[in-house]
């Protein structure tokens, strides 16, 4: 009997073990998918973050600048005397001021261990006119501003002919950590205001204005109305260096006036004595004038204010803006502007809100172009001239009629009524509205409103001019020269490189081009400053002709290439043509470069920068945009040009091999069909070689003159936002007007990518959705 085969049933082959797998899929690979997940996420939601904390940041920098200016009472003191002028220290602890009966009397602000509040810490009783005569009374006294340098002083004019300079020192000490201020009186300096000698008894003059201030050097300059003459008298004082002794020599000087003149203000430089009349019109003498053939003082430059009396006049500072207050409450701001026959004359730049009452005076601040404002009925105000800026309305202490800033412009005094009440100002940022940062201002010495960005002067009196504008307007002007080159030259390199250049000769082209993009831009700036900018000044009518030779050069090779017969193009690899076109554009840039002098004779009359001033009124600047845009597209090229022809390379072979197997030729192939689909990606490139371009700092910082000029003119210079930021922030005074500015000009930069790189994706998903289904 046969034996039946035994059969054995294979065993199943294992399975791979997944110890809580699902699937199949091991653990370990589950955990780092999750692990992977987290880190991406995370990733994603730092840099949001970032982004977030860096915006915070900005605002939280900024945000001060919206703040108004806080005014509050500081001190109130009784001290039963009238005072016609008045002066405080810097610590508002101390006044100084003058009295109606011929004295200089200290007061005590605060109380302390020394003594209690209100009380007199020195006095000084001005000198009679002979040894057994009586104090002289004072008609009218004022505080002169402190002008380079100059001591404080207080000045009075007195019923027996006389003014009086009255130095005021507010001396500090310390002991430890306590400060102790003692007030002290200089000898007054004495300037007689007649020529004659009258009887103490007798009053010589009831003057309706007085006016009165000296400089560092010990010169001085009083000025009195009497009637219908004003009299100026000027002491010139000069120190011998080698004994010390002083001599002093006074001119004096009389004009007639046609109006009542109300009150008289002196410029610090003592050159220009202003007037305000009663019938609204406003004198400015110039001291210095030579006088007429018949020996007659020269006449006044005249402006009108309108019929209102003219009650209040101030220089602010820096003396070039007067400010002016009439009886029906105005206040205006003057400036001298040059006219056609090149005198100046007073010109109303900006007029503040009206006061319920007629102004009784006017306080320039001694640290910027502020000023307060007091009326009849007590009502107050303060204000800032450039940014046009209503600061603070509210009431001035009960019965005041004089004011004195604080020489840290951190408060004020008012003195009246036999009393002196101060006010803490906290007012840090006076300068910036959101018309100053982008609208026109009228600055002083301008012929108009412009746009003006200069943060710093030469003194201390400058005028601070913050405009943006021309900031932003230099970022663009770089970004649009600079994408004017690289734009065309790096997405069309793309297009060639990806589509017509054999890929033996692609895979070395490519990377040596992108290894551009590693030159630092300090580099770049610094050759395009030293090398590049000269070359481009010499030879600009030679690049001229390069823009027309070029492109023909390559046109006529073009056709010289397909002139060619076919069986010897075929010999060559698909893109060696480069080869021929490369000898043919160098030729091309020398020939133009050439006959660029030969062409700025013929063209330009032999000097291009000469025929450019007279034909179009631009000034050629060595480094300007041109040179900017050379540098800063040669830096954005290789940023374009690998993200352009990334996307053409992701170009689907399958379309280009049916439109060429339709009958379609290579550039119909890549102009129709590879052109539309990397549309989204190229659109991507060129709004990154954007950001690149608004962002540079370092370029456009050696490559121009760095100057905010607001111009599309290709020949001058700019400055950008980034760049203004890298110069100017080192030094702003920290949380300073500048300071938080300089962040403004930032987050305006960052706002400006933001919304342009917004807009570019939505564009670019446009594109993306519309040739997806090619």
């Amino acid at each position: 009997m046969a034996e039946t085969p035994e059969t054995t049933t294979p065993s199943p082959r294992p399975r791979s073990r997944s110890v809580g797998g699902v699937g199949g899929t091991p653990r370990r690979r589950l955990l780092a998918d999750h692990v992977a997940r987290w880190v991406v996420t995370g990733g994603g939601l730092a840099i949001i973050a970032s982004i977030l904390g860096i915006l915070i940041f900005l605002l939280l920098e900024i945000w001060p600048l919206t703040r108004a200016a806080k005014v509050q009472t500081s001190v109130s003191t009784e001290i039963g005397t009238e005072l016609l002028a008045v002066r405080v220290d810097e610590h508002q602890t101390h006044a100084a001021g003058v009295t109606a009966d011929g004295r200089v009397v200290a007061y005590r602000l605060s109380a302390g261990s020394k003594g209690s509040e209100g009380a007199e810490v020195a006095t000084l009783d001005l000198p009679a006119a002979t040894p057994d005569g009586a104090r002289p009374h004072v008609l009218r006294a004022v505080a002169p501003p402190t002008t380079g340098g100059a001591a404080p002083l207080l000045a009075a004019e007195t019923d027996d002919g006389r003014a009086f300079l009255i130095p005021v020192d507010f001396a500090v000490t310390f002991e430890g950590e306590k400060r102790t201020t003692q007030p002290t009186f200089g000898t007054p300096i004495e300037i007689p205001l007649v020529e004659t000698t009258i009887p103490d008894a007798q009053a010589l003059t009831k003057t309706t204005a007085f006016a009165a201030g000296a400089d560092a050097e010990g010169s001085s300059t009083v000025a009195s109305l009497t009637g219908e003459v004003l009299t100026v008298i000027r002491r010139a004082t000069e120190t011998n260096a080698m004994t010390g002794e002083s001599m002093s020599q006074d001119s004096r000087l009389s004009f007639k006036v046609s109006a009542p003149i109300e009150v008289l203000t002196l410029d610090g430089d003592h050159r220009f004595l202003y007037g305000g009349a009663a019938d609204g019109r406003i004198f400015r003498w110039d001291l210095n004038a030579e006088p007429r053939p018949n020996g007659e003082a020269a006449e006044p430059r005249v402006a009108s204010a309108g019929r209102s009396p003219i009650t209040a006049l101030t220089l602010l500072l820096g003396d070039r803006s007067l400010v002016v207050g009439q009886a029906d409450g105005s206040l205006s701001v003057w400036f001298p502007l040059e006219q056609s026959d090149g005198e100046a004359s007073l010109t109303r730049i900006r007029d503040f809100p009206h006061h319920a009452a007629a102004i009784r005076t006017l306080a320039a601040s001694p640290r910027d172009k502020g000023f307060l404002a007091l009326d009849q009925r007590g009502g107050a105000g303060l204000y800032f001239s450039t940014s046009h800026r209503t600061l603070w309305r509210g009431q001035a202490p009960a019965g005041a009629t004089t004011i004195s800033w604080s020489p840290k412009a951190d408060g004020a005094l008012f003195a009246g009524g036999g009393h002196l009440g101060g006010l803490a100002i906290t007012n840090p940022h006076p300068e910036v509205t959101w018309k100053a940062l982008f609208g026109k201002t009228w600055f002083e010495g301008y012929s108009e409103p412009q746009y003006v960005w200069q943060s710093t002067g030469g003194t201390d009196d400058f005028e601070p001019k913050l405009s943006l504008i021309p900031l932003l307007i230099g970022t663009l002007k770089g970004t649009f020269y600079s994408l004017l080159l690289a734009i065309p030259l790096g997405v069309f390199g793309a297009m060639y490189i990806s589509q017509f250049m054999h890929p033996a000769y692609k895979r070395t082209l490519k990377p040596a081009i992108e290894i551009m993009a590693s030159l630092p831009s300090v580099v770049l700036g610094f050759l395009a400053g030293l090398w590049l900018a000269p070359r481009v000044e010499k030879s600009f009518p030679g690049l001229i002709l390069m823009t027309l030779f070029v492109p023909l050069a390559i046109l006529l090779a073009g056709a010289a290439w397909n002139a060619l017969p076919q069986p010897l193009r075929n010999r060559f690899r698909t893109g060696t043509e480069v080869i021929f076109f490369l000898p043919v554009i160098v030729a091309a840039g020398a020939l133009a470069l050439h006959f660029g002098p030969r062409f700025e004779q013929l063209v330009f009359g032999g000097d291009f920068a000469a025929w450019l001033a007279h034909t179009s009124g631009w000034n050629y600047d060595q480094r300007n945009a041109i040179v900017v845009g050379l540098a800063m597209g040669f830096a954005v090229i290789p940023i374009i040009f690998a993200i352009a022809e990334d996307a053409f390379s992701n170009v689907p072979q399958n379309l280009v091999a049916g439109s060429l197997a339709l009958g379609a030729n290579r550039w119909q192939t890549v102009t129709r069909v590879v052109l539309p689909t990397a549309s989204p990606g190229i659109f991507s490139a060129i709004m990154i070689g954007f950001g690149r371009a608004i962002g540079e700092t370092m370029i456009v910082l050696m490559a121009t003159g760095n100057t905010p000029i607001l111009e599309w003119n290709p020949f001058n210079g700019f400055r950008t936002l980034s760049a203004n930021i890298a110069v100017e922030i080192p030094e702003a005074p920290h949380g300073g007007t500048l300071y938080r500015t300089l962040f403004l000009a930032a987050l305006l930069l960052f706002a400006l990518t933001f919304v342009v790189n917004t807009l570019a994706e939505l564009v670019r998903q446009r594109l993306r959705e519309r040739y997806s289904q090619l």
